[in-house]
């Protein structure tokens, strides 16, 4: 056996150094790892060696790149190069962008336990117009309401409903270039200039370091127009309910949830057809089905993820929840999730804490100025006026995942460490789950909870608790 660490995240720091006090050279770059791997398949030469020879000749590794990804459509060696980004300076509003792209990692300074200072993004798309007075107007008078709660003991977590998601936040980020590039070609075309600058931002970052690996970079007709002409098309239908509807909502599911599980889970342990396999699950016993569910849980410790075959089973549910819940419930990117703009017809979440404070009446007059002022914006471009809303304005999410990614979103945010909004809102879903497919949520639950949940079922805790 012969492994080798081929390479790791450096900070660009080490590698100007690297550059500054080393001989000239042009091999430091991701491409060189990308295009040996590529190698790999046709060439029979050992991968260590491969790689030599593409840090030797680095000009010919990148013509092989492109090559790879552009004419063969190859765009999986793409992901080799790994790529980190410091953002700052960039609104909430943004980061929601950012964060939609599945297969990426994110760190994000958390206005939860941060106290927040003024900072604030101007939509360029109102500067220089009245309504930038307006804006700031608004924001300003949010931020001081905050100030003010935070002087009267409401912990920044509560605090922060009242802020508007053009407050400045910052985000570390890591990804492969696979996903860069969707992202430069997704931003390149996005209505916002906040937006189209980030990824113009980060491509002008990348682009000298890994040119033959970022290939389709620019704004499309696809990303730029789709949306458009969809909502063209739909504007006969009535685009607004008249209320919010419930807070959470399954509105579709796996036919029969817990036996296509168990099926799933004779299908992996048998050489039986699935079909088989499913009427057999039909004939067993309710203890049987039972039983075999547990012993899927048996050995599991609080921070296992149950089976794969627990993803042959699908929910999908309709929530509706304030930019603040959403900002973590956006996370679980293994989900499906699409998203409606903030609405301010669907209300506001207030918390508890500011209630108890007797400070709600005061909180629903800075709400009250926000959505006038969104209201004013809205008629001249109704995206741009997103970023006066607060972190308590709501929008409509549908959100689909499978049973497996149930359990991962209910030990994270149902435990007593997570935050009450996401807590509640996960909660809702649970509870509606356990409904319908008993047996396939038997050990759902909050991280700090599965230790009762274990003992419940097996008489005996866990080996990890909390």
């Amino acid at each position: 056996m012969k492994i080798l660490l081929a390479g790791y995240n450096v900070d660009t720091d080490v590698l100007a150094d690297l550059k500054r006090t080393s001989h000239p050279r042009q091999d430091v770059t991701p491409e060189t790892i990308s295009a040996s791997y590529a190698r790999i398949s046709r060439d029979p030469r050992p991968i260590d060696e491969l790689r030599k020879l593409a840090r030797a000749e680095v000009e010919k590794a990148r013509k092989s790149n492109a090559n790879i990804i552009f004419k063969m459509g190859h765009h999986s060696i793409a992901e080799h190069a790994v790529f980190n980004f410091d953002i700052l300076g960039v609104s909430r509003l943004a980061l929601e962008e950012l964060e939609k792209f599945r297969l990426c990692a994110y760190t994000e300074k958390s206005q939860r336990y941060q106290k927040l200072e003024n900072d604030f993004v101007i939509p360029e798309e109102i500067k220089g117009f009245d309504l930038e007075k307006d804006f700031v107007e608004t924001i300003q008078k949010q931020n001081k309401f905050y100030h003010e709660i935070i002087e009267q003991g409401i912990e920044p977590e509560d605090a922060r409903y009242v802020t508007s998601l053009a407050t400045q936040a910052q985000l570390g980020q890591t990804l492969n270039a696979r996903n860069l590039e969707f992202i430069f070609r997704r931003f390149a075309s996005h209505p916002l200039a906040e937006i189209r600058r980030i990824g113009k931002t980060m491509y002008d970052l990348v682009q000298p370091i890994a040119p033959s690996i970022i290939l389709f970079a620019e704004a499309n007709d696809f990303d730029q127009k789709t949306y458009g002409e969809l909502k063209t098309k739909t504007l006969k239908l009535k685009t607004k309910s008249k209320e919010a509807g419930p807070e959470v909502e399954l509105i579709d599911f796996t036919a029969e949830p817990d036996q296509r599980l168990l099926a799933a889970l004779l299908h992996s342990s048998t050489r039986l057809t699935f079909a088989e396999c499913s009427r057999q699950a039909g004939k067993m016993s309710p203890k049987e089905k039972k039983e075999l569910i547990k012993t899927c849980f048996k050995y599991a410790e609080l921070y296992d993820r149950p089976l794969r075959e627990f993803e042959y089973v699908d929910l999908t549910f309709n929530v509706v929840l304030s930019a603040a819940c959403f900002g973590q419930l956006k996370r679980h990117r293994m989900a499906s999730i699409i998203s409606q703009p903030y609405d301010p017809a669907l209300g506001v979440t207030i918390p508890e804490a500011i209630t108890k404070a007797g400070l709600d009446k005061k909180f629903k007059c800075i709400v009250n100025i926000t959505n006038k002022t969104f209201e004013k914006i809205s008629k001249k471009n109704p995206l741009a006026a997103q970023y006066v809303l607060t972190n308590a304005h709501r929008k409509r999410v549908l959100i689909k995942f499978n049973a497996r990614e149930l359990y991962h979103i209910s030990r994270l945010r149902e435990d007593k460490h997570a935050q009450w909004d996401i807590q509640r809102i996960s909660a809702q879903m649970t509870a509606q789950a356990k409904k319908i497919m008993p047996l396939s949520m038997l050990f759902i639950g909050g991280k700090d909870k599965y230790p009762d949940i274990y003992e419940a079922q097996f008489g005996k805790k866990p080996n990890v608790v909390l």
